[in-house]
């Protein structure tokens, strides 16, 4: 569930409240019982892992091709090992 940012209009008091999207919005403060308005800020996304490649937006067939050239390169270095 989205959490919300909430600050009072008369008194300032800000806080976060957990709401489901079909919650309607808060409208007193719990504070001074005066009115709220909804604060609008950074877009709540995180990136965890390693990092965020080039490649990780493209489709399958991009990585498949991707994949194939390394895999042939290899096996031109490994035929003349072999032949000597």
């Amino acid at each position: 569930m989205p959490t919300y940012a909430y600050a009072c209009k008369s008194c300032g008091h800000a806080f976060d409240a957990v709401q489901s999207f079909a919650d309607p919005a808060l409208t007193e403060c719990p504070e001074c019982g005066g009115a709220l308005r909804k604060q609008y800020g950074s877009v709540g996304v995180t990136f965890n892992g390693s990092g965020f490649y080039r490649t990780d937006s493209r489709g399958s067939s991009a990585t498949a091709g991707g994949a194939s050239a390394p895999a042939a390169s290899s096996k031109t270095e490994s035929a003349p090992a072999s032949g000597a």
